[in-house]
């Protein structure tokens, strides 16, 4: 009888064994996919830290190693190339472009390419410059990265001022209005934004809204005095 017993034991117990069993897998599962999740979070949180804060440490050193060698008024405005015949140069400082109204006083570069862009807004190469008499000036920049300057550009209102502090003089402009377009930059009307005109105007271009590139804010401005 005691061996009997034993095994009607050992065979009632066995399913409350196995679901034992199951239910400690079943727990170091969770475990090791919690440690998982976890982990891809901590990685996740740390590429966008670096993404909104890290790079714009990138771009202050480049934006210091900018001021050091460019000084407004440098030369003479006679002397000021038209656009045709300024030596393109990607990542070289073209002006400061100075905001009062989002505390803005940044380097614009030459170029429009990632790696131009990394250094701060850049020049559309086929738009015109500040000191030359028509035609439209293009500058793109970053919206939340790599110092994320045009971040609150959306703030800027008809008749805010915005300085092009350039080697060849300073130039000063008035925001007209700003539009909304698809990534294309093409305006309702079916205009490009970059569409260069007969007085000197200026267009500021950017991502919209913040975190996405759907689509472009664009600001719009002319100059009014030299």
């Amino acid at each position: 009888m005691g061996q009997r017993t034993r095994e009607r034991t050992r065979a009632e117990a066995g399913p409350d064994a196995a679901r034992l069993a199951r239910r400690r897998r079943f727990g170091r599962a969770l475990q090791a996919l919690g440690a998982l999740l976890l982990l891809a979070g901590l990685a996740i949180g740390g590429y966008l830290a670096w993404l909104l804060w890290g790079t714009g440490l990138e771009t202050r050193r480049a934006q210091a190693e900018l001021r050091e060698g460019f000084v407004v008024g440098a030369r003479r405005p006679e002397q000021a190339p038209p656009a045709e015949r300024v030596v393109k140069v990607p990542g070289r400082a073209v002006a400061i472009l100075v905001i009062p109204r989002i505390d803005l006083d940044v380097v614009v570069v030459e170029g429009t390419d990632t790696e131009a862009l990394k250094k701060g807004p850049g020049h559309y190469p086929q738009t015109a410059y500040p000191w030359e008499d028509h035609g439209r000036v293009g500058i793109a920049g970053h919206r939340t990265t790599y110092g994320a300057p045009f971040w609150s550009l959306d703030r800027l209102r008809p008749g805010d001022p915005i300085l092009l502090k350039t080697e060849y003089g300073i130039f000063r402009y008035v925001v007209t209005r700003t539009a909304i377009t698809p990534p294309s930059g093409i305006l309702p009307s079916g205009r490009f934004v970059l569409e260069q005109t007969e007085r000197p105007t200026l267009v500021l271009t950017t991502c919209n809204p913040r975190f996405s590139a759907s689509q472009r804010l664009i600001v719009f401005a002319e100059r009014v005095t030299r």
